[in-house]
């Protein structure tokens, strides 16, 4: 790779922290941040894909480590986020989620509170503890996983849908508070992939082929169709792009 394409896009010096990094899309862009140099942190709650993942990355060459928590416990979260890896953390990826999607009017409270605290919550209490601490230092990256549903309602969205319209609002948000000290907030909106949290709705059949004649590719995406997109919205070479919501879909949304 030549100089100017490595100055653009690289991670070396940069500490990485993805929740969600053990599987799906949080691993793929795991493996791309440290690939390019970064420090990778992955968060994770189940503790042997965790395990697994931060093996594989080691692997490779990486700098990798992981801690296992439930990004759902208040309590867990709130330890979490007086970690050096979450306070010094230059680039934060919030890919981790659930996908509880009953009828709105089945939802019930403890659907309710988990859908929230790890889809929207959590983000919001992890961008609090890096977004100025990276404001300090005059550089950072946050990156928010979002959902079709952060802009359009299919599919029963139900409160899973509530959660992901609301990364959008929190995204624009945190791009407002610290876009003037070197600080860009931007959300992936990823179309249908089949990942561990995806299994429901690939275990109805036709949904999986279904879903894939929808975008103009005509098939569904892979984890790694999002690694580049994230790896450019975490590096100097989006330094003037914040407060998006970038789709990376096959075309999904506007077919």
């Amino acid at each position: 790779m030549n100089d100017y394409v490595s100055g653009l896009f690289s991670q070396e010096g940069r500490r990485a922290l993805v929740t969600g990094g053990s599987s799906g899309i949080g691993y793929a862009v795991a493996e791309a941040l440290g690939r390019a140099g970064a420090q990778v942190h992955l968060i994770s709650r189940h503790v042997g894909r965790l395990e697994h993942a931060v093996g594989r990355l080691v692997e490779q060459g990486i700098h990798a480590s992981g801690t296992a928590a439930n990004l759902g416990d208040g309590e867990q979260l709130a330890e979490l986020c007086t970690y050096d890896v979450v306070t010094g953390a230059d680039v934060l990826v919030t890919a981790a989620g659930v996908n509880h999607r009953p009828p709105l009017e089945e939802t019930s409270p403890r659907v309710l509170e988990e859908t929230l605290a790890v889809n929207l919550l959590a983000p919001y209490h992890l961008g609090q503890a890096a977004g100025p601490r990276m404001a300090q230092r005059g550089f950072g990256r946050i990156v928010n996983v979002g959902s079709q549903q952060s802009w359009s309602a299919f599919g029963r969205s139900g409160v899973y849908g509530i959660a992901k319209a609301g990364i959008g609002g929190l995204t624009r948000s945190q791009a407002e508070a610290w876009g003037g000290r070197g600080v860009t907030a931007n959300a992936l909106v990823p179309g249908f992939v089949v990942t561990p949290m995806t299994e429901a709705t690939v275990a109805q059949p036709g949904r999986e082929e279904e879903l894939a004649a929808r975008t103009f590719l005509g098939r569904n995406g892979e984890p790694a169709d999002f690694a580049s997109a994230v790896l450019f919205l975490a590096s100097p070479a989006s330094s003037y792009v914040t407060g998006v919501m970038l789709p990376v879909d096959g075309g999904f949304s506007v077919h």
